[in-house]
């Protein structure tokens, strides 16, 4: 399972990262970012929550 972020959306909010921090975090920028290869196999669940909960819609979980 891949994350993704369309980091142009993005409008800091953090959710994501209190979510799933295994997979998001805030970047430099104040951004948040994914910093996985790969979700890892017990955040899967965490992880498609962060995208379900993204207010903005900018997340990708595939």
């Amino acid at each position: 399972m891949i994350a993704k972020i369309e980091r142009d959306g993005c409008i800091s909010c953090g959710l994501c990262v209190s979510t799933c921090p295994e997979v998001f975090r805030m970047a430099e920028d104040g951004l948040a970012e994914v910093y996985v290869d790969e979700v890892p196999e017990e955040a899967e669940d965490r992880a498609v929550e962060a995208q379900e909960s993204c207010p903005v819609s900018v997340i990708e979980v595939k």
